[in-house]
């Protein structure tokens, strides 16, 4: 049977102003591939490619460039094996992560089905991390009270981008309610700190029974990175750190010993880069967990049963599914701080079907 496919273009609106370090986020684009035989249009396989400004290598219109190559190389059938596609796609890393990822659904028969275990069969639940993001102070509070009531038990809160000494009054808000065994606090720095400042504000952190912090500092400072993991008081996460480093995995984790990694697939090789990711990590001791890059349902669905292949405890950052008004219905579920896949609950994906 012939391979065919399409690719599509679709923005994603946020349903408010997601505020980071690096700037406030009102839209995003993503793009799908759709894999399908020639016999059996119908059924299809579906992976997404979510490159993200100012971190993605293949961001904007270099991502769906290399989709509209592959889609022109698959349907004149002038593509080699799908090893060679995947091979041209080393600095394409949300591309691959969409081939990868749509051609394990078609291969499972286009049921959405990444991987054969139990949260795709099971309904088995991921605990995940609820995520706060940066604004006026009234509006991250307001975050943090629904994340609370909603049931969850790990809160991570992107701060850097309002005053520090408004940040430390949020997390006092949440310890004066909830000891860190009730409550896990991770928090998100997404490179704000000066290398100057870094470890004073550790200090500050560290009274607060903090989890974790992603990215202190700036990308590219690995001597910096690595005194400051030696001698903080606060584990500490590598973030972006690793995403121009798919070359130089075992090298940079050596070099900078962090406590912990974080692994968003389509910004990291894809599946096969993140497992060589994981493979390098645990190998020196060094403890992970996963992330969406902010993929609609659709890439959120590959990357929880990616997550889902390991066996890792830790709370998980995948409970990005809500923050678009226009996602696409989806069997993802989140209750009390956890996601699963609703069976009885039906996927709508007619926009693939009618465009």
């Amino acid at each position: 049977m012939a391979l065919k496919a399409q690719y599509y273009k679709h923005t994603l609106n946020f349903r408010f102003e997601a505020g980071t370090s690096r700037g406030v986020l009102k839209k995003k684009d993503s793009y799908f591939l759709k894999l399908f035989y020639e016999s059996q249009p119908e059924i299809f396989g579906l992976g997404e490619a979510g490159p993200l400004e100012g971190l993605s290598l293949d961001f904007g219109t270099l991502a769906e460039n290399k989709l509209q190559e592959i889609v022109n190389a698959i349907n004149s059938g002038n593509y080699g094996s799908i090893e060679d596609l995947k091979s041209n796609l080393n600095v394409y890393s949300s591309v691959l992560f969409a081939l990868e990822t749509a051609l394990l659904d078609i291969e499972d028969g286009g049921k959405r089905q990444i991987f054969n275990n139990s949260f795709f069969n099971d309904s088995d639940k991921i605990k995940i991390n609820g995520l706060v993001w940066m604004g006026n102070k009234d509006f991250m509070k307001s975050q943090i009270i629904e994340k609370l009531e909603s049931g969850h038990d790990t809160i991570k809160l992107k701060i850097g981008a309002i005053d520090f000494d408004e940040e430390i009054e949020l997390l006092k808000f949440i310890r004066k309610q909830f000891s860190s065994e009730e409550i896990c606090l991770r928090v998100d720095a997404n490179g704000a700190f000066s290398c100057q400042d870094a470890l004073d504000k550790l200090k500050i952190l560290s009274e607060f029974d903090i989890h974790s912090i992603e990215q202190p500092i700036k990308v590219d400072q690995w001597d910096e990175m690595a005194d400051l993991c030696q001698k903080t008081p606060v584990p500490i996460a590598l973030d972006e750190e690793l995403i121009p480093n798919s070359a130089n995995k075992e090298k940079l984790l050596k070099h900078i010993q962090p406590q912990f990694i974080i692994l968003k697939p389509s910004l990291m090789g894809g599946l096969v880069g993140s497992r060589d990711w994981i493979s390098n990590a645990e190998s020196l001791g060094i403890k992970w967990w996963m992330t969406s890059a902010l993929e609609s349902n659709v890439g959120l669905n590959a990357i929880c049963q990616f997550a889902k292949e390991f066996d890792n405890p830790l709370p998980q950052g995948l409970g990005t599914g809500k923050l678009y008004d226009n996602n696409f219905q989806s069997p993802l579920t989140i209750t009390s701080g956890k996601i699963f896949y609703k069976k009885n609950q039906e996927w709508d994906l007619s926009f693939f079907k009618s465009n």
